[in-house]
């Protein structure tokens, strides 16, 4: 199964946190493979606290012989093991947030994982390194590819 992961940092140092989860992921997801990887935007934080340092975004595609659920618990752990509370205040600053955007076709709709993700067709820091390795890809649910979806997007 193929998997879209974002990776988000804005504490510490942030290219060695994305880089830190990527080489976790890698090593703790047995017969996981990358199969790309966008280059990582500095962005402006949306919806957090006045004066939030801006974050590191990227997005890497790798298949691995796992369900959704199965993935995303290692994703929850690796941000655990990187210092990011299990509970926390939404859109607080992270030392590293790994989001499944999707995984194949699948489509869920169980709160702990929905699928696709539900605002990342809104969202420019997930949208340009998505663009950067699949402007071809059509999410479930949508009519538009990324590429298209990220130029329908109000300028900043």
């Amino acid at each position: 199964m193929h998997f879209g992961i974002a990776l988000g940092s804005n504490l510490g140092d942030r290219a060695a946190n994305i880089q830190r989860g990527i080489d976790l992921l890698m090593a703790r997801v047995p017969g996981i493979h990358l199969n790309a990887s966008a280059r990582v935007y500095e962005t402006e934080p949306v919806d957090c606290a006045p004066g939030t340092q801006a974050f590191l975004n990227t997005v890497v595609e790798v298949a691995a012989d796992c369900t959704p659920q199965e993935l995303h618990a290692h994703l929850k752990t690796i941000e655990q093991a990187l210092g990011r509370p299990e509970q926390r205040e939404r859109n607080s600053p992270r030392t590293l947030d790994l989001d499944m955007l999707y995984a194949d076709k699948v489509i869920s709709t169980d709160p702990v994982l929905i699928l696709p993700h539900p605002r990342m067709h809104l969202r420019r820091f997930v949208l340009q390194p998505l663009a950067d390795i699949r402007p071809e890809l059509v999410l479930p649910g949508q009519q538009f590819t990324v590429a298209e979806l990220l130029a329908r997007l109000p300028e900043e």
